[in-house]
């Protein structure tokens, strides 16, 4: 009898252990980051009581807290399916966990195909262009659209604008003609475009002010930065081009060995059903 139990045992654990665990792990990992970032987006849109005042919405693409909500979202979903189909050895979860992948990892090769095909015709740099002008427009209107645009000025790129420091006369209270109304701020550019001064601990906020205007007796250069962003933005990808790829490469790998993971689990589970059965 103890023999026949023994080989009952053998014949009937099919679901591998290890692949179940992984999965799960990776999973929650997965889900426990995506809370995060869904809540910090969650928060950043109620402190801007974006939840009351829908008719600034016609710019919400560009709103940083959206795309985190968005992120944090999608990525929340795709975790928990991924965890409990993997825990609870569910397999309609574990379908949908590797369909979801199977969606996002079609959508990631079909946007980079494209992204290649059109990458001679100026198609990202439009686009990239229109979101600055974006931020540019509405620089004083959305904290969270400037911050990123002064991280994108001053950290990353060390740029100041689209094609150059004119192109801050499209924002209300940078542009030369608000002098008439008393905007100090007029024919100035923003603090994120100054150059960082050696051995400068606190950065002058005041450090743009005037610097567009005729006569202002200080070469440009010297002050704040004069490469529009778009261009730096191209010159960035070109040098990081290999890490940007390889990026890619592994995100998609990871992405296909979890669909695979995910089939395989599912196919363990039939076995196991279907000799109950």
């Amino acid at each position: 009898m103890p023999a026949a139990v023994r080989k009952f045992r053998r014949e009937t654990s099919e679901i591998s252990c290890c692949l179940k665990y992984l999965l799960f792990a990776s999973n929650v990992i997965l889900w426990l980051s995506a809370l995060l970032v869904l809540s910090v987006g969650i928060w950043a849109w109620r402190e801007k009581d974006m939840f009351r005042n829908i008719t600034r919405l016609h710019f919400i693409a560009l709103d940083p807290a959206f795309v985190l909500i968005i992120l944090g979202g999608v990525t929340f979903l795709l975790g928990f399916m991924g965890s409990v189909g993997a825990l609870r050895e569910n397999t309609c979860l574990l379908g949908a966990y590797a369909i979801f992948l199977s969606v996002l990892l079609i959508a990631e090769i079909g946007f980079c195909a494209v992204a290649f095909a059109l990458k001679d015709k100026g198609w990202i740099k439009d686009q990239a262009t229109e979101g600055l002008k974006a931020f540019i427009r509405h620089y004083r209107e959305d904290a969270d659209q400037q911050n990123l645009i002064d991280w994108i000025q001053e950290d990353w790129l060390q740029c100041c604008g689209i094609d150059g420091p004119k192109d801050w006369d499209s924002n209300n209270y940078f542009n030369c003609s608000s002098i008439a109304i008393g905007s100090r701020e007029a024919c100035g550019v923003p603090f994120s475009c100054c150059r960082r001064r050696p051995q400068e601990v606190i950065k002058n906020k005041q450090c743009g002010y005037d610097v567009r205007k005729e006569g202002h007796g200080v070469e440009l250069s010297k002050i704040i930065y004069e490469k529009g962003c778009v261009q730096a933005g191209e010159e960035w990808m070109e040098h990081n081009l290999i890490i940007i790829s390889t990026t890619v490469i592994v995100v998609m790998f990871f992405q296909i060995l979890g669909i695979c993971f995910a089939q395989n689990l599912r196919a363990d589970i039939y076995t196991q059903k279907s000799k109950w059965h």
